[in-house]
């Protein structure tokens, strides 16, 4: 049996300390030691992006990732987009425009449009679906999914412009 490695890094804002097996992935970590069972697992071979999350901002898949390789990291998670039990924008926009329908591609697809959202606040249909490329969904067609992505575009830019007017 390895010896277990004790991992610091910040999970959704908070920091956290646990024990892992050198071997473990960071998908194993966040659902079976973190009990954050939002992320999940589909191919668990980086093909599906159902395991998707923010590594310092950058979209990853947590199942190709070890556990102790986040040591002093900071990740985002599903669980850590929604703020003082208020939805995040994409969360909102996935709910308001039906681009949901079993759910399970849904948190790598909610991480996957965060992390686009992050770099370009106003993107294309096309940029939307390259972007989301990386992410299988067999139930909705992925339309809906590039709706609310773009509807939570607008939503994002509105609340920042609203956030930069309450400033002045």
């Amino acid at each position: 049996m390895a010896t277990r490695v004790r991992v610091s890094a910040k999970v959704n804002g908070e920091a956290v300390e646990f024990l892992c097996d050198p071997r473990q992935s960071l998908l194993e970590c966040l659902r079976d030691i973190l009990n954050l069972t939002g992320t999940k697992e589909g191919c668990n071979d980086g093909n599906c992006g159902a395991c998707s999350v923010l590594l310092n901002g950058r979209l990853v898949n947590s199942c190709l990732v070890l556990g102790a390789e986040i040591e002093g990291q900071e990740v985002t998670t599903v669980e850590g987009l929604a703020k003082s039990g208020e939805l995040h924008p994409l969360q909102q926009a996935f709910l308001d425009n039906a681009a949901v329908q079993c759910g399970y591609c849904t948190p790598g697809m909610l991480m996957a449009s965060k992390a686009l959202l992050d770099r370009n606040p106003d993107p294309t249909e096309e940029e939307i679906r390259f972007w989301l490329a990386g992410n299988l969904c067999r139930c909705t067609g992925y339309d809906k999914i590039v709706r609310a992505v773009k509807d939570a575009a607008t939503r994002v830019r509105q609340q920042d412009l609203t956030a930069e007017g309450s400033e002045t």
